[in-house]
């Protein structure tokens, strides 16, 4: 857990636990279990003495790109879908439903769809898995092959399996320059700017009150995001001490602070890891001390993230 707040992953590890138990919950509803045609198939393949091979990409690999990929807007709408899964008001599915979706034209249908709403999601989650299952499969040394792969893939694996593919850029995670990239280095630079502009012009008590008003802004909209995620007192703390530093170095983050000291007050047990594959509510995710360590974490960067967007502009509208 330390190292996944340090290395900033713990959007990445909530979003693997989310979509995850979103995959069991619907499972549950209409008593399938997940991956249960894969289990069969190893099953079937050890009885009879048949070689398996795993052809898909890693997950976490997938889901990295996917974030890097996806234009903010996109990231909006994954958002919404999934936890609409989880508080009920996302498109309801009952079994007819179920049985429509394994027809191919409605497949192709919701796939044309979903590269009109989300193109980076689909291209990253269908068609780059499509191409990287393919190519497994045309590289796997054997005279037949049964490959199981899932409805939403068969036909645009079966489109990339004329020749083998270079996959090696499909396992790469490009660090993407983005405007709210840039932003981390012109934020402090523009701090800096209107400080010695407020000093240099009104003087030392202007400057000291930009200070007082940069960190109280921060500091108490990061202390209230961990606060809404149910954080120790102490994290809160935390997230209020750290921010207004945070938000003035593009490498590090008020929630990791809050993250880690909600970690050392609340440590997680094994049962909460445990329980982590039984997650089905978001009152679950924010009682599991696991998953609470890392909403406490993204909800004060969040709340650090509001308050600089909101205390420069103050700051600066001081000095008119």
């Amino acid at each position: 857990m330390n190292q996944i707040i340090r290395d900033g992953k713990t959007h990445l590890f909530l979003l693997n636990v989310l979509l995850a138990n979103l995959q069991k919950q619907i499972g549950r509803q209409f008593g399938v279990k997940p991956g249960s045609e894969m289990m069969v198939a190893v099953k079937i393949a050890a009885e009879h003495n048949i070689p398996v091979a795993l052809l898909d990409r890693d997950v976490g690999i997938t889901l990295r790109r996917a974030l890097n990929k996806t234009s903010l807007v996109e990231k909006a709408k994954l958002g919404y879908s999934i936890l609409g899964g989880f508080l009920g008001f996302g498109q309801k599915l009952d079994q007819n439903t179920i049985e429509k979706l394994k027809e191919k034209d409605v497949l192709n249908a919701l796939m044309q769809q979903l590269s009109k709403e989300m193109p980076s999601v689909k291209r990253v989650l269908v068609d780059e898995r499509d191409i990287f299952i393919a190519n497994a499969i045309l590289r796997t040394k054997a005279k037949k092959i049964v490959a199981v792969v899932g409805a939403g893939h068969l036909e645009g694996i079966k489109k990339y399996l004329d020749k083998p593919r270079n996959v090696s850029k499909l396992l790469t995670v490009e660090k993407r320059r983005s405007l709210l990239g840039l932003l981390k280095y012109i934020i402090p630079v523009l701090f800096a700017i209107i400080v010695a502009y407020g000093f240099y012009i009104k003087g030392p008590e202007i400057a000291l009150n930009l200070l007082v008003m940069w960190f109280l802004i921060n500091g108490v909209l990061s202390a209230l995001g961990a606060a809404i995620a149910r954080a120790h007192p102490l994290s809160i703390l935390a997230a209020f001490l750290a921010a207004p530093f945070t938000s003035l170095h593009p490498a590090i983050a008020a929630g990791w602070f809050a993250g880690l000291v909600e970690l050392r007050m609340r440590s997680p047990k094994v049962a909460d890891f445990e329980e982590l594959p039984r997650l089905s509510r978001i009152r679950s995710f924010a009682s599991n001390r696991v998953t609470r360590v890392l909403i406490v974490t993204a909800f004060a960067n969040i709340g650090s993230v509001i308050g600089t967007v909101i205390a420069l502009p103050y700051i600066a509208s001081l000095l008119l």
